[in-house]
C-alpha cells in the first residue's frame, strides 16, 4: 500500500495521521508550534493505531446515528413537555373549582357523597360499591346518577 488509504473523518481532538509509504509506517501530527513531524513507526504500532482510528470512527458514526445533537435549553425542553406545567391562573382556577365542587358535595346526603367519592376518587365499580355496601349494583348506579343531578344544580 503505498500511502492510498481512504481518507478518514476523524474526531477533531485526534491530532495524527497515519500513512504507509512503500512498506513503511509512518506517523505525523503538527507539535505545539504547528511544525509538521513525522516518524516512520512499526508494523505493530501502525496496526493498533489504525484499529484505534476505525474504533473511533465507529464512535462518531454512532453518535452522529442514535445521539441528538441539538442544545438542550429549558426553552426547548419546555416545548417538547407532554404535558405543559400549567400557569399560576390556571392553578388558582383549578383550585377554586375543586374547592366549589368540594363544598357542593357536602351538601349531598352521606350515602350519596360516599358512594360518589368511592366511585370517582377511589376508583371503584358500582359492582365493588354495592358489595361493599351490600345492595344492589343498580341502587348504586341510580344514586350516585342523583348525586350527579344535585351537583350539576349546586354548581350552576
Amino acid at each position: 500500500m503505498d500511502g492510498k488509504r481512504p481518507k478518514r473523518r476523524k474526531d477533531k481532538y485526534n491530532p495524527y495521521t497515519l500513512t504507509e509509504k512503500e512498506d513503511k509506517h509512518f506517523l505525523s501530527f503538527q507539535d505545539g508550534q504547528g511544525v509538521l513531524q513525522e516518524f516512520q513507526i512499526t508494523r505493530e504500532l501502525f496496526e493498533a493505531l489504525n484499529h484505534f482510528e476505525l474504533d473511533d470512527l465507529s464512535v462518531l458514526n454512532e453518535w452522529d446515528r442514535h445521539y441528538e445533537h441539538s442544545e438542550l435549553t429549558e426553552a426547548s425542553l419546555y416545548d417538547r413537555a407532554a404535558m405543559l406545567p400549567e400557569s399560576v391562573e390556571e392553578t388558582v382556577f383549578r383550585n377554586l373549582r375543586y374547592e366549589a365542587l368540594y363544598k357542593a358535595m357536602e351538601q349531598l346526603p352521606e350515602t350519596q357523597r360516599r358512594r360518589l367519592v368511592l366511585y370517582y376518587f377511589a376508583g371503584f365499580t358500582y359492582a365493588q360499591i354495592a358489595d361493599k355496601e351490600g345492595c344492589k349494583y343498580q341502587t348504586v348506579q341510580e344514586s350516585i346518577y342523583a348525586a350527579l343531578k344535585k351537583l350539576k344544580k349546586l354548581l350552576k
